[in-house]
């Protein structure tokens, strides 16, 4: 199988009109599109350790989820972090593709694998208007929110939350894996309790009592990186000779 193959057939199951219009992702970094792939590694972002897992490990395709080109580059200069992975990436003969915010709203993308492992029932999707990529569903039972926030910690691996308490049982959930903030209100709207999201800005976690609906932010990492597990399946099932693996992207600890 080659390069093009594989990206093919992601770009069907994840497709680009499913994008934000701000977004960047797609085949990314790419040598040789006729190659043969040989190993596929998996991680939610493509750092520095993650291409020397990469390339130590004889992987010659990288997926992830974040995109390793964001702000357009204007020279492959090595002085600039992100030029410089590329330039390694492109010696070292490996490819980059990254599926970003299509991956968020496709269906059993990162938001669907949040809302299945909290085992949210009647999900839909939810959002601001033309960018609904979260979603929305209830618990099996109603729950205290301290029992919520611990059900959160076990099923995404997060070692603390955040949690701004608006006295509301849960049992009405909106997710959205990363960056929330933006969909508060949104989540309001839909008729949310709760709102469990990767981070919220302050602003938003102070006056969450005053709008009704609890808060609660379990990292970005964490609530992303259960997608890795998914793609390695959709991967695996389509292509079941190939060698596909996960690695830990998360450089961030909590002392």
């Amino acid at each position: 199988m080659k390069v093009i193959d594989l990206y093919s057939f992601l770009n069907e199951k994840i497709p680009p009109s499913l994008s934000c219009p701000w977004d960047n992702d797609g085949l990314l970094c790419c040598p040789d599109t006729d190659a043969e792939v040989h190993r596929v590694l998996i991680a939610l972002d493509i750092t520095d350790r993650v291409i020397d897992a990469a390339i130590e490990g004889g992987y010659n395709v990288i997926v992830a989820h974040h995109p390793m080109i964001f702000s357009p580059l204007k020279a492959l200069d090595p002085r600039d972090h992100v030029a410089k992975k590329a330039i390694r990436l492109i010696t070292a003969g490996i490819t980059a593709m990254c599926f970003h915010t299509r991956l968020d709203a496709v269906q059993g993308g990162v938001n669907d694998t949040l809302a299945d492992l909290l085992a949210l029932r009647n999900i839909a999707p939810f959002g601001n208007p033309g960018e609904e990529i979260g979603r929305i569903g209830d618990l099996p039972q109603a729950m205290p929110l301290a029992d919520f926030c611990a059900l959160v910690r076990r099923v995404t691996g997060a070692p603390s939350v955040q949690v701004s308490d608006a006295g509301k049982t849960v049992q009405r959930v909106a997710v959205l894996g990363g960056s929330g903030s933006d969909d508060v209100f949104a989540a309001i709207a839909a008729g949310a309790d709760t709102f469990l999201s990767g981070e919220l800005k302050h602003n938003y976690l102070t006056e969450a009592p005053e709008c009704g609906i609890n808060l609660v932010a379990a990292g970005h990492f964490y609530t992303e990186n259960p997608i890795c597990k998914t793609l390695a399946a959709w991967i695996g099932e389509a292509f079941p000779a190939l060698t596909v693996q996960l690695t830990d992207s998360n450089p961030v600890r909590v002392w």
